[in-house]
């Protein structure tokens, strides 16, 4: 009985490659089940980032609003004294022309610019036509009237101005 025979050391030898293999194929299994347990801890993650950040952006979106607005009271207020104190018509014109000021200059602080046009080359990165005129006296694509003022806000077109622009007659062009 001591004594092996070759069908059964080959036998032997199968069923422990077999044995291997299942164990190679559990280990295997628990790796993938470990990776997709990674995968959707890491998915879940990534979900609720998503929504922080969301929430923190309409946050921010809400505090930055309410900086504006509390930058923008005393005009209200100017406003408010202006409409209270309009018997001098001389005084009350002098007051609006002061409140424009204030915004425009609380605007300004915020990066907002005007575009200038009148009188300036038409340039499309600025400027949207929206009459012509044919004036043999000015030079072509000139500005000659700004329709609505344009406005910038941190080197972006926030308003295009809108404009008219004089352009050589029709027979000149021929």
């Amino acid at each position: 009985m001591g004594k092996e025979t070759r069908e059964e050391k080959k036998e032997n030898k199968k069923e422990s490659e077999v044995e291997k293999l299942k164990n190679e194929i559990k280990r295997k299994e628990d790796e993938l089940k470990e990776h997709v347990e990674t995968m959707q801890r890491l998915q879940a993650e990534f979900e609720n980032y998503c929504k922080r950040v969301e929430k923190e952006s309409h946050a921010f979106k809400r505090y930055a609003k309410g900086e504006l607005i509390k930058k923008l009271l005393p005009i209200l207020d100017s406003f408010e004294l202006a409409f209270r104190n309009n018997q001098d018509k001389e005084k009350f014109m002098k007051g609006i022309e002061m409140i424009y000021a204030q915004l425009f200059q609380t605007l300004e602080d915020e990066g907002l610019r005007k575009i200038e046009a009148l009188g300036k080359k038409f340039d499309p990165y600025f400027h949207e036509v929206l009459m012509t005129e044919h004036d043999k006296e000015k030079e072509e694509d000139i500005v000659t009237e700004e329709l609505q003022k344009g406005y910038i806000i941190n080197e972006a077109v926030l308003r295009y101005s809108k404009v008219k622009i004089n352009k050589k007659p029709a027979e000149e062009e021929k």
